[in-house]
């Protein structure tokens, strides 16, 4: 039996409510991993674990127990202009909807007038070459009864596109949090680099000072002066860098906070630690994405969106049913314009149908079928992108745990080795570039660890963010 068919069926009450033609959106059910791949334990006791536990991630950067990152989420939630536009948004759908509602209720407008009339003489109906007053008002009224549900498809598909947008905007809210705790961390990392690079600095302007003394008492060449220069001035050269990151850095935190560029410098210069990660990341399942992840979310909602406009189109291969009514006055003589005798009225129904527009009506309902798929598609890729991001990012937070271990276990040796090459140096068993690499090498390894500290703080961020972590259900939302 056709839809249309069922739709007679149904006597009459049809009439009143009618039926909505085109299909029903069902939300997708994909088939998902039950666990995620790359979740490992470490054997490090610093390191922070993923791990299948389920927990509420709407305030996750509260996770790294910093009171100036803490400060910079609420206020950058509180400024923002792209959460702001991401809420303008909101409200233009909703906007959109009550248009769509209104294709739902009868139209009733109000009218009058007032005219001096003349008849021609000459007509097929002749009158005397008089004019005459003629006053009218009333009220005109014309209500679309929605048979085959068109207009409550259109507000259906309206009502999706809200969802869309609200999660939308939790989609800019998670990127946002994420974007303010990277910057963060950049920051941090920058400033604790600096000051590594200011510390061998320092140790190696002293090697510097005690060349050129065991020069001037004959004890060395100006070969190893010169090296011991050039490492100094090497050194040096890296700093600028490093402060170009860290006000860039600060820069970036100022703009996310709805703030010009340098209004957060003066709080944000002193230095501070990286974050440390939390002992534990909750990762959930690979199921639970299709609950946190705001993009899958807006995904499927603009799919049920592209699902009801299948049946706006549809609606125009039937007939439209309207119901009409005029209720007013006229009159020649303003003294009379409101006795009963003036009243006209009319009330009655119409019927539209659409025989031939050369296939536009179903071109329409092919093209609406076509975008339907392409949201689909769109859905899918979104979920997948979503599993990889998650699993990248699991990866990356466990074997950076690993690469730091070795690098501490690096640093802590190189130490050892340039204590050990400066007495041997004094001693007369090695020569100066001895002393010099083992600077240089524990210098590179000094900043090594910390741009590891700076990465593993950085991945955590990633899969929170991954993870969709950083909003909430709110009921306004839902209004």
């Amino acid at each position: 039996m056709t839809r249309l068919a069922r739709c007679l069926c149904t006597g009459a009450p049809w009439l009143l409510f009618g039926c909505a033609v085109g299909p029903d959106h069902e939300a997708p059910r994909p088939a998902l991993p039950g666990a995620w791949s790359t979740i490992e334990g470490s054997a490090d006791d610093r390191s922070s674990v993923a791990t299948s536990r389920t927990a509420d991630l709407a305030e996750w950067w509260r996770t790294f127990e910093d009171p100036v990152l803490n400060d910079l989420c609420e206020r950058a939630l509180g400024a923002n202009l792209e959460l702001a536009l991401a809420g303008a948004r909101v409200r233009e759908a909703r906007g959109l909807r009550s248009e769509a509602f209104g294709g739902l209720l009868p139209d009733v407008a109000t009218r009058g007038s007032y005219e001096n009339v003349r008849f021609s003489e000459n007509g097929a109906f002749p009158f005397p070459a008089e004019t005459f007053p003629l006053y009218k008002a009333g009220f005109d009224a014309s209500w679309e009864i929605d048979v085959f549900g068109g207009q409550r498809r259109e507000l259906e598909a309206a009502e999706a596109e809200i969802e869309a947008s609200v999660e939308g905007l939790r989609d800019v809210r998670v990127s946002l949090l994420a974007e303010v705790a990277r910057s963060y961390v950049e920051l941090r990392g920058s400033q604790a680099r600096i000051a590594i690079a200011r510390r061998n600095l320092e140790a190696q302007t002293n090697t510097l000072e005690l060349t050129r003394a065991r020069l001037d008492a004959g004890q060395t060449t100006d070969l190893d002066v010169a090296r011991a220069e050039a490492q100094v001035s090497s050194t040096s050269s890296v700093i600028p860098t490093l402060e170009i990151q860290a006000r860039q850095a600060i820069h970036a935190l100022a703009v996310l906070l709805g703030r010009e560029p340098g209004a957060v410098a003066a709080e944000l210069s002193v230095e501070a630690p990286i974050p440390v990660s939390p002992s534990e990341i909750p990762a959930g399942l690979p199921t639970d994405l299709l609950r946190r992840r705001p993009d899958i979310r807006r995904a499927e909602r603009r799919l049920a969106a592209a699902t009801a406009r299948i049946g706006v189109a549809a609606a125009d291969l039937y007939p439209r049913l309207f119901l009409n009514g005029t209720y007013g006055f006229e009159s020649v003589s303003a003294s009379n314009f409101l006795t009963s005798g003036s009243q006209l009225w009319s009330v009655g129904p119409t019927v539209r149908w659409a025989l031939f527009q050369g296939g536009r009506i179903r071109a329409r309902i092919e093209v609406q079928n076509a975008q339907e798929e392409q949201a689909a598609i769109l859905f899918e890729q979104t979920l997948l992108d979503a599993l990889r991001d998650v699993e990248d990012a699991i990866v990356a937070h466990s074997r950076e745990q690993a690469r730091r271990t070795m690098l501490a276990q690096a640093v802590a040796s190189q130490r050892r080795a340039v204590s050990l090459a400066s007495q041997r140096y004094a001693q007369g068993l090695v020569d100066f570039l001895s002393v010099l690499e083992a600077q240089r090498v524990l210098y590179a390894a000094d900043d090594a660890l910390m741009q590891s500290e700076q990465a593993i703080a950085t991945n955590t961020i990633a899969l929170y963010k991954a993870l969709g972590g950083g909003w909430m259900e709110d009921p306004e939302s839902r209004e």
